[in-house]
């Protein structure tokens, strides 16, 4: 029976944890037993592993759900979204299997979505004062940089993976990219149908520095999975402002160049080929557009709002 919360009766929420793991034997052990105490249920997605780590998992007690082959950190969140919603999950914490992230914060995560004040809760390293690697730190600043243009204004740790959802959160929305830059994806889905989100510091301890061939891979997939789901929610932004200035470009060169073709009787080439170059993608883009705003605004009008998912937690 779904109850709603009131001032006069508090009912404990159903909070699942649920772990992303890819060849992480070495410390899933220590992540779930840390993680056990402030949790109702466990979910551990074994993203294709060939070492110990769904074994060790089911043995701990944990619910472990297997990908016959790795297909990505972004895969195996749109798994657990779906197991934490079959489960019944009144709030979802996921963290990472290789120990950097702290158990013990998780109170403090779920504490907003149990206020309500929050309906998606972010860990943020840097309000924490962890100690984040210089190269590490730089780039994270510069996704931040891009996905705060693209979904909320002001957040220190968009690509922090140690969150907490609540109900309506977690029955809304359904990562799709396979990389990391579902992390990304999240935050401007959660941005278009209007949750509310916060942060809170945590703790992370690193435990090695990744490779730069990894963080290079990292960064270009969120960028490109920023701009690509940026272009879907906000079409009038990302190709009509543009597609405006190359037309005004455009039709600014022609001008020009038909003054010159007036006074000097000849056309130059180069000022020509701008003119008809600026206005041919200047209307590619204006068409591109008008196509996604408008598969947007069907979209949208499909879209459930939060209210209508429910904030009432399981007693």
């Amino acid at each position: 029976m779904v109850m709603e919360r009131s001032s006069a009766q508090s009912v404990k929420p159903f909070v699942i944890a649920c772990i992303p793991a890819l060849n992480e034997e070495s410390s899933i052990a220590k992540v779930i037993l840390q993680t056990k105490p402030y949790v109702d249920k466990i979910v551990v997605c074994d993203d294709g592993s060939t070492d110990m780590t769904a074994a060790i998992a089911s043995g701990l007690g944990a619910t472990v759900i297997r990908h016959s082959k790795s297909t990505g950190y972004g895969s195996a969140l749109a798994t657990l979204f779906g197991a934490a919603r079959e489960g019944g999950a009144d709030i979802m914490v996921t963290l990472d299997a290789d120990g950097q992230h702290d158990p013990k914060f998780i109170p403090d995560l779920i504490a907003p979505i149990i206020n309500q004040t929050a309906d998606i809760v972010i860990g943020s390293r840097f309000l924490g004062g962890s100690e984040v690697p210089g190269m590490r730190q730089a780039g994270i600043k510069v996704i931040n940089d891009v996905t705060n243009l693209a979904s909320y204004k002001g957040m220190t740790d968009t690509q922090s993976g140690f969150r907490a959802y609540g109900k309506a959160a977690i029955e809304a929305i359904t990562p799709v990219e396979s990389g990391m830059g579902a992390s990304t994806e999240i935050l401007i889905k959660a941005k278009a149908r209007g949750f509310r989100i916060a942060e809170v510091p945590i703790i992370i301890t690193y435990n090695g520095s990744p490779s730069s061939q990894n963080s290079v891979k990292h960064g270009s997939s969120v960028i490109l999975s920023t701009i690509k789901h940026a272009a879907i929610e906000h079409p009038l932004l990302l190709f009509g402002v543009p597609g405006l200035i190359l037309l005004a470009v455009g039709f600014g060169f022609g001008a020009f160049g038909l003054d010159i073709l007036i006074n000097a009787k000849h056309l130059p080439v180069n000022v020509a080929l701008i003119a008809v170059g600026s206005v041919i993608f200047g209307f590619m883009f204006i068409t591109t557009m008008l196509i996604l705003w408008v598969l947007s605004s069907i979209v949208k009008e499909l879209r459930p709002s939060p209210q209508q998912y429910g904030v009432g937690f399981k007693s």
